[in-house]
């Protein structure tokens, strides 16, 4: 059984099969509903159902409350039609002109920048169609075929001009997770890699002209390093402030990075903030929660809007305090959160 879904206010709309949930039927019709882990654990992909009823299934509390579903939200990426549907989601783009390819790349570079992260630098294959948004991430497929997804942390004309290099990704070390125990013991230059990507809907958009706040938190720096360069070479000057909460100083992992940028680039600030900042650090710069230090410059954020991407208790506390106490319009807070898989299955 086949069902209609309607899209306010943009006025799109698409055809789906029961079996199918309403975002994974929305990337096959090239519509960028918002989303973020896909596996009901981060909540950024939160809609209104205007009409209509859905079934959700597993999903965590902290995505979507008993009252939230009562209320008329729903998890698109949860979320199976048992009607026809009518949704209300304002971040709806278009991402037919950069759909999925899978491909093998090669691992050109390992390089320790900090205790836990390393930054793993891919070859595309040479006959590549390889497109992106800067900030959006890609997937590798394992040998069981599970995934694990990484943003790209350079822009799209920083891949092609890296040559060899190609793309850029910053990864943890999650002792005892499957892929990255790999990347931090056995993985070697030359090994082969199955990726598939783009996905996401985490990108700057271009045709604002609202100020911005990219928000990050540990290696949630990755997409919004990516999208300080898209700017920078696309010519947007729109001001624009970055804040990098981390651990300690050892956790800046492109601090000098980020000072240069900031710099070279009259419309960037750039404000590091350490929420366990250690004796030897010496640290003089800004201090706790990350999100706080933005509400404390910018109380009124009601003209800005805002990219965040990192842990999901970051993500959530910033989407609920921007919105409640600072006037950020719920529909300019873009959001990638970064979800294990104990964040998944509630662990």
């Amino acid at each position: 059984m086949s069902f209609s879904v309607a899209i306010q206010p943009s006025g799109r709309s698409f055809t789906m099969e029961a079996n199918e949930t309403v975002l994974g039927a929305a990337i096959n019709a090239g519509i960028g509903l918002p989303y973020g882990c896909k596996d009901g654990a981060c909540g950024s992909c939160k809609c209104k159902l205007v009409s209509g009823q859905v079934s959700h299934g597993p999903h965590q509390e902290k995505a979507l409350s008993a009252a939230e579903a009562a209320a008329g939200y729903l998890l698109t990426c949860c979320a199976k039609p048992e009607s026809d549907l009518v949704i209300e989601a304002r971040q709806v783009v278009a991402l037919g002109d950069h759909p999925p390819v899978k491909m093998p790349t090669r691992v050109t570079r390992l390089t320790r920048v900090a205790p836990d992260v390393m930054v793993l630098r891919l070859q595309l294959p040479a006959n590549n169609s390889f497109g992106f948004r800067a900030g959006q991430y890609i997937e590798f497929i394992l040998k069981d075929g599970q995934r694990r997804s990484y943003s790209m942390a350079n822009a799209p004309h920083a891949v092609k001009e890296a040559g060899p290099e190609g793309i850029e990704l910053h990864i943890r070390h999650m002792p005892g997770g499957l892929f990255t125990d790999q990347v931090f013991s056995t993985l070697k230059e030359k090994d082969i890699l199955r990726v598939e990507g783009p996905f996401g809907t985490f990108f700057l958009r271009e045709d604002s002209e609202r100020p911005i706040v990219l928000l990050g938190s540990g290696t949630g720096f990755a997409p919004l390093k990516a999208i300080i360069e898209q700017m920078r070479h696309a010519g947007i000057s729109r001001p624009t402030t970055l804040y990098w909460g981390c651990r300690s100083q050892a956790d800046l992992y492109l601090h000098d990075w980020a000072q240069q940028q900031a710099a070279e680039l009259p419309w960037l600030t750039y404000v590091p903030v350490l929420s366990e900042a250690k004796p030897e650090d010496q640290w003089t710069g800004r201090t706790g929660f990350v999100h706080q230090a933005v509400l404390a410059d910018l109380p009124d954020l009601s003209a800005h809007e805002v990219y965040a991407c990192g842990a999901p208790i970051m993500v959530q506390s910033a989407r609920q305090d921007f919105t409640t106490q600072a006037g950020l319009p719920e529909e300019f807070f873009y959001a990638d959160a970064f979800t294990s898989e104990a964040d998944k299955h509630g662990a």
